[in-house]
């Protein structure tokens, strides 16, 4: 069997028409409760991203409710730095959100390739992300899940923030129980861990341990368990990250150590005051401008070429013929082309040509032909005629002037 064939039925989504619009393709990546898939919007013809929930938590309305949320909340936000939300619907067992695709890679595989980032590319990274988490607390909306993976890099260079798949709106925090910690432990504020509140002060110290990971190419805390490295930060501060990695300027360590501050008021108060003191800092230190690269082995990519592959083995496998279109023809054609010499007397021109240009029936311009051409005779009549008027008068006065004389 093809390995193209192969790889397309080892998941039963692939290929699917989803609401009767969206055609899902190759997956991208995979999370604990739903896959993300390469997409296309049949309707507009556009590539988009689906996020399809994974088919056990249809049943579960607090999962539910909070999915739908993502959709109506992310779908208002317009920042730069966020991934775009199109639309959301249920086909069959299968909840999904349409989103902006990226083409590109997360954050976390960008990292893996390059190790630890200088100062003035961390500063490149964090001002979008920053800029979209301002937006989102701007509209009373809490990521709650920061992290490498939640970040995206366009091949353009484009950073945005991904997977509001855990915001919830301020006023319905209620919707899960405070028992429940949500979000990645490596990442997790000490408030989420105690008792799962989250405020915009939770993103900023989340965005502190990414920039603390981006400069030193590695978290704060490690641990056997995910409970053991979360607990950790309840009363261990972060270290300053120039103790782990030369080259890190002062400003850098404040910045850090005041975002992962481990009393929430002694944080940045959100991503737009964060990103304030970020502008400044880039100021002062004269930072270079620079352009984030996409991670060139990223599962998006792979992705990308096993969709293409599959359309290429499509076509060469497809036994139906393949339309040739000549588009000119129709407004040049050459002796071949005629079945039989035009005649301008019985129409038979006009009835050959069909078809539209410029949204006007090619007809038309056979008939006005057809009429330029009997206007010419006719004026040629006309001029022959008037001239031999005039000539047999001028022979005539000619003949005669004598007499007349």
């Amino acid at each position: 069997m093809n390995p193209v064939a192969a790889a397309a039925r080892d998941d039963p989504l692939e290929g699917a028409l989803l609401d009767g619009r969206y055609r899902v393709a190759t997956k991208i990546a995979t999370g604990g409760t739903s896959t993300v898939y390469r997409g296309l919007d049949t309707r507009l013809d556009r590539p988009v991203a689906l996020k399809v929930m994974d088919s056990r938590y249809t049943g579960d309305q607090q999962f539910l409710t909070r999915f739908q949320l993502e959709a109506r909340t992310v779908a208002r936000l317009k920042d730069p730095g966020l991934v775009a939300v199109y639309d959301q619907g249920t086909d069959a067992r299968h909840p999904f959100l349409v989103m902006e695709l990226v083409e590109g890679g997360t954050l976390r595989e960008l990292l893996s390739e390059r190790g630890p980032m200088p100062p003035h590319a961390l500063a490149a990274v964090l001002r979008p992300v920053l800029g979209g988490l301002a937006a989102a607390h701007r509209a009373g909306l809490v990521h709650r899940d920061v992290k490498p993976e939640n970040v995206l890099i366009s091949d353009e260079g484009d950073v945005k923030i991904v997977d509001f798949g855990l915001v919830r709106a301020l006023a319905e925090a209620g919707i899960t129980s405070s028992s429940v910690i949500l979000g990645t432990a490596a990442y997790l504020s000490p408030e989420q861990v105690r008792d799962g509140t989250a405020s915009p002060r939770s993103d900023v110290y989340a965005v502190g341990i990414v920039a603390y990971e981006l400069l030193t190419g590695r978290t704060p805390f490690a641990g056997d368990t995910a409970l053991s490295v979360a607990y950790q930060r309840l009363d261990t501060d972060v270290p300053v990250p120039s103790t782990v990695i030369d080259g890190v300027p002062e400003q850098f360590d404040e910045l850090v150590g005041r975002a992962a501050a481990r009393d929430p008021g002694a944080r940045y108060a959100d991503a737009q005051e964060m990103g304030a003191e970020l502008a400044a800092m880039v100021d002062e230190l004269a930072l270079p401008e620079f352009r984030v690269p996409a991670p060139r082995s990223s599962a998006q990519h792979r992705s990308a070429a096993l969709h293409h592959s599959q359309i290429d083995h499509h076509q060469m496998t497809d036994p139906r013929p393949r339309p040739v279109h000549h588009p000119t023809r129709r407004l040049t054609r050459g002796p071949e082309d005629w079945t039989a010499e035009p005649d301008a007397q019985t129409g038979d021109e006009s009835q050959e040509m069909s078809g539209q240009f410029a949204g006007i029936d090619l007809i038309e311009f056979a008939l006005e032909r057809q009429r330029a051409r009997r206007m010419v005779l006719i004026w040629v009549a006309v001029v022959l005629s008037v001239t031999g008027m005039i000539s047999a008068a001028a022979w005539t006065i000619g003949s005669n002037l004598s007499g007349l004389l």
